[in-house]
């Protein structure tokens, strides 16, 4: 099969006509999601084919190439993004067939009667929780069902879920923006996990204080601003020194768990001279269980929230014990050593413009150092905890696939057209472009991460689409591409409220579905502003005023 060598201004030898139909698939894909609002996964498979003809006809990229570069990305997006997502969703699930999310709901409204307090607690802390080790969605679904459970109004707590779900989103699923970033890019990912250490924390610091504005106005912020103060202040302490000294895939879970034991430890010794409960009966929450036949205790927990609290946080805790045994130094080593295989996928064969090979025509099926291997593993084990038999076990996974499967398509296919645009050289083409603007790019770089997520509901996908754009855009200014991969990334994380994707499951989960817009007015402005405040902290990084918190 003839190779191909990637030539940046095939339209003429200008860039300009050469970047305006490399934008080609990334125009389609906006207009198709956010002006005439297709589904995702239509959007991401038309965007896709767009993708393909431009490669082919405007690059000259030859057929089979192309159509390789798409598998390649669809497979990465198989695995290990998927193997990450869906095997948390399914521990989720067996919670939930066996009523013990009903006990935890019950455990989180027993360390406060106070809504505000929960919103930081249930949102915030244990949302991040959820956000490390799926992402793509479960934390705003599960955090609103549980806010519902302890009496928040189903729009407030759709709203208040969504913006909680910022901070923790860079790390989410065990890093896989990160990673995803560091593979198509070429960067160390353990660096580009420091960088974005040094730049969410910020959010972090704040985020908790929206949250209470947003549940109970400044009377909120003035009566409980002890509590998210602290539990913002040790969320993100915890999430810089996890990045930056321990390993940057278990950022968020160890932040999360310091956040939500400075809240309990604060909540020991202070209390909020007013408690805001619930007005009237709690919500009925949407969904159900997928469970044919239960036995009474399963009933009792699910009505009553019955049960062990220890018993309900099982699961959580063998997944952090596990990821904890194999981040270990002797453990990580000997798995990174017998991971699986790496090899150049087969037949694709792409040279940049200088005729060097590039590093992402190598798939690394990395099996058994995979954060998605460990999750299976702790699935297994919470299986034998709550005696759930092999036969509703594999049911459940079965639910979660068919439940998710449009989500693996728009995955699979937004990856594949990742791959497509990178490989082809339009994403180095558009950086090229960009980079025109020399230095003040460095005030743009984060919003081109948050129109990727806005539009594709991912920090992974939007990693994928715009990572090498970053790049590029870094060696044309000479602005370190570790502060424009990073800022991409945390760009990101303040569009993921308002993408379509976050904002549909939000409105469903909550009993609202067609009243998407009205929730996306509740929360836009916040993550405007907080875009502002970061493009205006990475334009500082960029300058001798804050480029000492630049990793070198």
């Amino acid at each position: 099969m003839a190779a191909y060598q990637q030539v940046f201004d095939p339209v003429g030898g200008s860039l300009g006509w050469s970047a305006l139909f490399a934008a080609l698939p990334l125009i389609t894909l906006f207009v198709l999601l956010g002006g005439l609002r297709w589904k995702a996964w239509k959007a991401s498979l038309v965007s896709l084919a767009v993708a393909l003809a431009v490669a082919v006809l405007a690059y000259s990229m030859p057929v089979g190439q192309a159509a390789l570069a798409a598998s390649e990305g669809a497979a990465f997006g198989l695995f290990p993004i998927l193997f990450i997502v869906l095997n948390a969703l399914w521990i989720y699930k067996m919670t939930e067939i066996t009523g013990w999310d009903a006990v935890l709901r019950r455990a989180f409204g027993s360390l406060s009667g106070d809504q505000r307090v929960q919103a930081v607690i249930i949102a915030f802390c244990f949302g991040a929780l959820l956000e490390a080790l799926a992402g793509f969605g479960t934390p705003v679904a599960v955090s609103s069902v549980m806010l519902m459970a302890v009496g928040m109004k189903p729009m407030k707590a759709a709203a208040v879920s969504l913006v909680a779900n910022t901070a923790p989103v860079a790390f989410g699923a065990i890093a896989v923006p990160i990673t995803t970033l560091g593979k198509i890019t070429g960067m160390d990912a353990a660096d580009l996990g420091a960088m974005v250490g040094r730049q969410t924390p910020l959010l972090a610091l704040f985020v908790p204080l929206v949250l209470v504005f947003m549940v109970d106005g400044k009377r909120g912020v003035r009566q409980t601003w002890p509590v998210a103060l602290v539990g913002g202040l040790a969320f993100a302490g915890a999430q810089f020194v996890s990045a930056n000294y321990i390993s940057y895939e278990i950022a968020d879970i160890v932040a999360a768990f310091a956040g939500a034991l400075a809240v309990v430890g604060i909540l020991r010794v202070w209390q909020p001279k007013e408690v805001l409960t619930a007005q009237g009966p709690a919500p009925v929450v949407a969904g159900g269980s997928t469970a044919t036949a239960e036995s009474e205790a399963v009933l009792r927990r699910r009505q009553t929230g019955e049960g062990s609290a220890l018993k309900a946080f099982a699961p959580y805790l063998i997944i952090v014990a596990l990821f904890s045994v194999a981040t270990a130094g002797p453990v990580k080593t000997w798995l990174e050593a017998h991971s699986g295989w790496k090899f150049a996928w087969p037949g694709l064969d792409v040279v940049n413009a200088k005729g060097e090979p590039l590093s992402s025509v190598t798939y690394n099926f990395n099996v058994f150092n995979a954060g998605g291997t460990v999750l299976l593993v702790a699935g297994l084990l919470t299986a034998v905890l709550y005696g759930i038999g092999v036969r509703r076990t594999t049911g459940a996974y079965a639910d979660t696939v068919r439940q998710f499967r449009w989500t693996i398509v728009t995955v699979m296919a937004v990856l594949a057209l990742a791959y497509v645009m990178n490989l082809s050289g339009q994403t180095v083409t558009l950086g090229l472009f960009l980079a025109q603007t020399g230095g003040a790019f460095a005030l743009l770089s984060p919003v081109v991460g948050w129109l990727g997520v806005a539009v594709t509901g991912s920090d992974t996908s939007s990693n994928s689409l715009f990572g090498m754009l970053q790049v590029a855009a870094a060696e044309k200014t000479g602005i370190s591409s570790y502060l424009l991969g990073a800022a991409n990334t945390t760009g990101g994380v303040l569009g993921k409220m308002i993408s379509p994707q976050n904002l549909a499951i939000a409105a469903a989960v909550v009993g609202l579905e067609g009243r998407e817009g009205e929730l996306f007015r509740k929360v836009v402005g916040w993550g405007l502003g907080m875009l502002v405040v970061v493009c205006a902290l990475v334009y500082l990084q960029s300058t001798p005023v804050l480029d000492w918190m630049v990793v070198r």
